[in-house]
C-alpha cells in the first residue's frame, strides 16, 4: 500500500472524475476506480441516444483511464437499490404535488452508502468523487464548502451527507476551476477527454422529459388526471389541464391555454387535481418550512441563525433567518421576497462559503 493510503474513486467516465482519479494517482494514493450503474437506460422508455453516467460508453471510458494509469477498476451494479428508493420517491413526490430532488436523495442515501460499503470491502480508508466542493475538519465537525469555481460549485447537492460519510470523503477538484481541469486533461495526453461534453440531465431521464417518464411508470395516469382545472388566485376556474403532476411551481411555458398575459403555476393541489395560476408577483414569498434537516457545520442552530439560503441549484441565494424548530425541521424567514419556492426542492443554508446544512422544502407560506 502507498504511503498516502488506498482510496476508492467514483468514476463516471466524464472529465471531472477521470482527472480527479489521475490527480490522486499522481499524488501517491493507491487508487481503485469504481463506476456505479444506477439505471438501465433501456427501461426508461425515453428516446434518443444513450448518454450519461450509466451508458456503456461512459463505463468503458472510466475503465480505459484506469487501465492507462495502471490501477484497478470495478463496475458496481446498484440498479436495484437505486430504483426502489430514488425512483419511487421521484414518482411519489410528483404525485404529491411536489418537485423532487433525486440527485440529492441519491447522494445522501445511495451513492455514499454504496461507496463506503465497497471501500470497507476493499480496505480503502477514503472515498473520492469529482464534485466541485471541499471538505475539512473544524471543531470536531466535517464541513462542506463551496468549490473555488463558483460556476461549477456542487456543494448544494451535498448537504445531506452524514458526518461519518464526510469524514472519509475527499473532493480533489474543490480548489480548481473547470478550465484548469480541462487543461490538465490535455497536458496528461487525454485530448478527447478534455473536449468531452457534459451531461446535466437526471441519469434516468436522459431526454429531460420527466412527464413521459411518469406516464410510463404510472399506469393510466393520463386517463385518471386529464381534465383537471386551472384556477386563478381568486378560486375561479380559468381552464383545463393535463394532470397536476405534469406542472411545477413557477412554470409559465407549456400551459396550453391563452390568457392574454403571462401566467405562472403558483400552487398545486393534488387532492382536487387543481393547479393555481397567477401573475409573477403571486410567486413572491418570504417564509417557508423545511423537513429532513441535516446539519453540517454545527450540531445545532441558534434560535435565529442568519444564513444565505438557496432554494434551487442555480439560485444565487437570499439572506434569511433560519430557526430550528425540531431535530429535523426548521423555519426560514427571508429578508427579501424570493421567487417560486417549490416544495420538494432542497433548501441549503450557507455561512460564507460553508454549508451550514439543508433540508427539503415542506411548504411555502
Amino acid at each position: 500500500m502507498s504511503k498516502k493510503g488506498r482510496i476508492l474513486m467514483a468514476m463516471s467516465g466524464g472529465i471531472d472524475s477521470s482527472v480527479a482519479a489521475m490527480m490522486l494517482h499522481d499524488e501517491g494514493y493507491e487508487v481503485i476506480g469504481i463506476t456505479m450503474k444506477t439505471w438501465d437506460y433501456a427501461s426508461s422508455g425515453t428516446s434518443g441516444k444513450e448518454t450519461g453516467c450509466c451508458s456503456l460508453d461512459s463505463i468503458n471510458d472510466a475503465r480505459s483511464i484506469a487501465v492507462q494509469k495502471g490501477f484497478p477498476h470495478y463496475i458496481l451494479d446498484i440498479r436495484g437499490e437505486f430504483g426502489d428508493f430514488v425512483i419511487d420517491n421521484f414518482v411519489d413526490e410528483y404525485l404529491g404535488g411536489r418537485t423532487p430532488n433525486p440527485c440529492v436523495l441519491c447522494n445522501t442515501h445511495i451513492k455514499w452508502s454504496a461507496l463506503i460499503k465497497r471501500a470497507d470491502m476493499l480496505d480503502c480508508e477514503f472515498i473520492a468523487t469529482g464534485h466541485y466542493a471541499s471538505v475539512r475538519e473544524e471543531n470536531g465537525r466535517y464541513v462542506v464548502s463551496r468549490g473555488l469555481d463558483t460556476s461549477k460549485d456542487q456543494s448544494y447537492v451535498l448537504w445531506g451527507l452524514s458526518q461519518s460519510s464526510l469524514a472519509r470523503t475527499k473532493f480533489p477538484l474543490g480548489k480548481f476551476k473547470k478550465t484548469e481541469i480541462r487543461n490538465m486533461a490535455m497536458e496528461m495526453g487525454f485530448k478527447e477527454l478534455a473536449n468531452k461534453s457534459e451531461s446535466y440531465e437526471i441519469c434516468f431521464i436522459p431526454d429531460n422529459d420527466y412527464r413521459a417518464f411518469l406516464k410510463k411508470r404510472v399506469d393510466g395516469i393520463e386517463d385518471k388526471l386529464d381534465g383537471g382545472t386551472f384556477i386563478n388566485t381568486k378560486g375561479e376556474v380559468i381552464g383545463k389541464h393535463k394532470g397536476y403532476p405534469f406542472y411545477t411551481i413557477g412554470q409559465r411555458k407549456g400551459l396550453e391555454v391563452a390568457f392574454g398575459k403571462p401566467m405562472f403555476v403558483v400552487k398545486i393541489k393534488p387532492e382536487s387535481n387543481t393547479v393555481v395560476l397567477g401573475e409573477y408577483d403571486d410567486l413572491q414569498r418570504t417564509t417557508m418550512s423545511v423537513r429532513g434537516l441535516n446539519l453540517v457545520k454545527y450540531n445545532h442552530l441558534n434560535d435565529e441563525t442568519e444564513a444565505l439560503t438557496k432554494i434551487r441549484y442555480k439560485d444565487p441565494g437570499t439572506i434569511s433567518t433560519v430557526k430550528q424548530t425540531g431535530d429535523e425541521t426548521a423555519e426560514v424567514i427571508f429578508h427579501a421576497p424570493v421567487h417560486a419556492i417549490a416544495p420538494g426542492q432542497s433548501a441549503v443554508f450557507y455561512e460564507g462559503n460553508d454549508v451550514l446544512g439543508g433540508g427539503f422544502i415542506e411548504k411555502e407560506k
